[in-house]
């Protein structure tokens, strides 16, 4: 990664006070109205904007030909990371005074976007990235059902027991507790697949042995009934705590935006960029 390639190159530069800075021969590239300083700057505040497109696509159903909206938040939390790469870069790698609350503003937003990505994916949704209702993961459930006996040529019934024994009835409160909860799950979740597999590799009497294919495209199916049955269970709590990180996420994306904004018009306005 660039940003990555840069710092290690700059790493002489970087260490130095403000004193040693102004003397090395990197100060003229690597300070934040430098060549590399002020394009990392230009390109950090592109991607800044790029971000609001993100909430901007969730709001405005016209937009829908853009992409589904899991993909644009994959997009948003990978984005979210980069920048906070690159505006260290264009920092200098120091942060006093507004650039720096802008940054730890911003640093706490793209740190925030992991968990918000996780708590996302947590609640079941259609591949337009709709929330789904539990009525409609029912039937999800009992059409992946079907599908995994139809490969498999196993009962039924006997595939939904052997999926619902890797679903745990166990309660979850509070915060802490139901992001603990989710952990388990995932966590579980490959432990019962890797028992599925062990199980369905063995042939049924009368019946040829799944091959390769067969058993992966089974395993995959179960793995999404599995996941399904988990956050179903979930749902209720998993759309309280995405709603509690909503409250908490978004005084900080508008803190870094203003603190952005207010430096890039300060930084116009005395004449530190090539725009002036």
């Amino acid at each position: 990664m660039i940003p990555l390639a840069v710092t290690v190159w700059g790493m002489p530069y970087y260490v130095l006070g403000t004193g040693g800075r102004v003397r090395h021969p990197l100060h003229s590239w690597l300070k934040p109205s430098g060549i590399v300083g002020q394009s990392a700057g230009i390109l950090g505040l592109l991607l800044f904007l790029f971000l609001w497109l993100y909430p901007l696509r969730k709001s405005v159903r016209w937009l829908a030909w853009t992409g589904r909206v899991g993909s644009w938040l994959r997009v948003h939390t990978v984005a979210g990371l980069i920048i906070s790469l690159v505006v260290a870069v264009h920092a200098g790698w120091r942060f006093t005074g507004l650039i720096g609350l802008g940054y730890w503003a911003m640093l706490t937003v793209a740190l925030s976007g992991i968990v918000g990505r996780y708590l996302y994916v947590h609640i079941p949704r259609s591949m337009t990235g709709t929330e789904l209702s539990r009525e409609e993961v029912a039937e999800q459930r009992r059409t992946l059902i079907k599908r995994i006996a139809l490969t498999t040529g196993r009962d039924p019934d006997a595939i939904e027991r052997s999926l619902m024994a890797a679903v745990e009835p166990v309660p979850a409160s509070g915060v802490t507790g139901i992001l603990r909860r989710m952990v388990l799950d995932d966590l579980s979740r490959r432990r019962a697949i890797a028992a599925l597999r062990h199980e369905w590799e063995r042939p049924v009497v009368g019946k040829p042995p799944l091959d390769r294919e067969a058993l992966g495209e089974a395993l995959a199916l179960a793995k999404r009934d599995i996941a399904l049955a988990q956050q179903v269970r979930m749902l209720d709590a998993g759309r309280r705590v995405f709603g509690y990180w909503h409250v908490a996420h978004r005084p900080f994306a508008m803190t870094a935006l203003i603190a952005v904004l207010i430096h890039v018009g300060v930084a116009i306005a005395t004449g530190m960029t090539w725009l002036s």
